[in-house]
């Protein structure tokens, strides 16, 4: 289609000579003539070149036949000066050709815009009436799936190609559309300027943020942190595909085509007047938003969180999670405890609301004092003793007994037991209470001392074997320790083959230690 097109338009060229004529004796074939129209039928209309006959135009080869009226002068090619009527023969269509292929000469190069209408449909894409007769390739034809292309319809083309010794004319509709879009890109990005507020409409939502075009197809990044001084879990909650939003232009880069947008900056921030509103020791009231194992955030107002720690609770109780206690969603009342502005950081307190059992604790708990009370933990080092609500004493396992050896705390008490102990010391200020449950009886070893001397001999029993001696029981809960090499082995004797726990021997004191409890044994001669 396109290469017999082409064809015809080379032999039309031939045949014009683009001169126009007004009298009879200069009146060749192949010239363009003024006319005037002289009557219009449905079918042709009839044209008059001041000559010895007048011709007959088929209507078709009129675009806006509707708009044409008796006396209208037009140009029109002559073909022939007579036919077999005697009618000389014109062409509206071919007269229209010959010029616009001037015109398209004369006025466009490859790259321009100009403008047409689509004629038709052909094999591989488009026939469009630029003057001449253009061929827009399907795959240039539209810029996305979406749109379709019309017979009829007149838009603007960017010329990809002319080929001046074909005749021949290739257009982009998808070029043109490009080029006004990068016009109005230019157009938008020369009036941004850092801080402008400008309207935009939502085209995509990522968790991390959304994508606003704002003009000219210009998208910029509004990142969930710009959105709200408040907290967000997601951008969804603020903004929708096809929202229409005003957003502040933070910052850009014209090369890279990057924006940064925000909501949250055409309002005040507020933390600026964090300091007055919320001092130090105030209550007051807040929204659970947020639990972490190490605390809860609580949110005062938009834009303004606070995070209670674990810590500061209870005076009472220990929470392994802030879950124990709150939810989100929880009204609750805190103290200011502290404020950061700098660092946008405000540290509350829920057990500050409430009376500290350790105040006055040195009045209620003196040295020397013996007290009742349940154990309600049990560490390696020792049994921690409920005295009343919120407070707490330890017994360490070195003073659980005077005299017996106690591996853990465990072995001699359980939890839940009620048990009877000394105050040891107080601390009101680092909240500790030391207790004794040996210091309920003298110190014996004044005694011990005084029964076991040097180089007393006396039986005892095999309580503990280990790799450095054993352990032998003197008495009840007293025990001395008899050293490897205070015992008489073989050269194939092995302690542990030679002795059973249970075993009764017979033992010599080599010395006793009032200080550090201790009783030194042999089985040496």
């Amino acid at each position: 289609m396109v290469e017999n097109d082409t064809n015809e338009k080379e032999e039309l060229t031939q045949e014009v000579s683009h001169i126009y004529v007004d009298s009879v004796k200069h009146l060749e074939e192949g010239q363009i003539v003024k006319g005037k129209i002289v009557s219009i039928t449905p079918q042709h209309v009839i044209v008059d070149i001041n000559y010895k006959s007048e011709g007959a135009i088929p209507i078709g080869e009129f675009r806006a036949a509707e708009n044409l009226k008796v006396g209208d002068e037009i140009d029109v090619l002559l073909e022939s000066k007579e036919d077999e009527s005697g009618m000389v023969v014109l062409s509206k269509e071919k007269v229209e050709r010959a010029l616009g292929w001037d015109r398209i000469i004369k006025s466009f190069k490859e790259g321009d815009i100009i403008e047409g209408a689509v004629i038709n449909k052909v094999k591989g894409g488009f026939m469009v009436d630029v003057g001449v007769e253009a061929f827009l390739p399907a795959s240039q034809a539209v810029l996305k799936e979406t749109e379709k292309v019309d017979s009829g319809q007149t838009v603007e083309f960017k010329i990809l190609k002319i080929n001046k010794v074909r005749k021949n004319v290739v257009l982009s509709r998808k070029g043109a559309l490009i080029y006004k879009r990068d016009e109005e890109k230019k157009k938008v990005i020369s009036s941004l300027t850092k801080g402008m507020i400008v309207k935009g409409v939502v085209k995509n939502i990522t968790d991390f943020g959304a994508f606003v075009d704002i003009g000219g197809g210009i998208i910029g990044l509004l990142h969930i942190a710009d959105m709200s001084w408040g907290r967000i879990n997601h951008p969804s909650e603020v903004v929708a595909v096809g929202d229409e939003v005003e957003v502040v232009i933070l910052d850009f880069n014209k090369d890279e085509m990057k924006f940064s947008l925000g909501i949250r900056q055409k309002t005040k921030d507020p933390w600026e007047d964090v300091g007055n509103k919320y001092p130090a020791g105030n209550k007051v009231t807040g929204t659970v938003v947020s639990l972490a194992p190490y605390g809860a955030f609580v949110e005062l107002e938009k834009g303004i969180e606070g995070l209670v720690h674990i810590s500061e609770l209870s005076w009472t109780k220990r929470y392994s999670s802030p879950s124990e206690l709150l939810a989100i969603g929880d009204r609750v009342e805190v103290m200011i405890l502290e404020i950061d502005k700098d660092g946008r950081k405000i540290s509350l307190g829920m057990k500050q609301l409430e009376q500290d059992p350790w105040q006055g604790i040195e009045e209620r708990y003196t040295v020397g004092q013996r007290i009742k009370g349940k154990v309600k933990h049990i560490t390696d080092y020792g049994a921690f003793v409920n005295l009343e609500e919120g407070i707490d004493g330890l017994v360490h396992v070195s003073d659980i007994s005077w005299t017996k050896k106690i591996a853990h705390p465990k072995d001699v008490i359980k939890k839940g037991d009620k048990i009877e102990a000394v105050v040891l010391s107080v601390d009101g200020v680092n909240r500790r209470i030391a207790l004794g449950i040996k210091q309920l009886t003298p110190d014996p070893w004044d005694q011990i001392q005084a029964k076991y001397t040097p180089d007393t001999v006396i039986k005892g029993k095999v309580t503990k074997i280990t790799n450095f001696g054993m352990f032998i029981e003197l008495e009840t809960d007293l025990e001395g320790l008899l050293h490897i090499s205070e015992i008489e082995l073989g050269p194939d004797e092995r302690l542990e083959t030679k002795f059973k726990i249970d075993d009764e021997v017979e033992v010599r004191i080599l010395r006793v230690d009032g200080i550090q409890k201790k009783i030194a044994l042999s089985m040496k001669k």
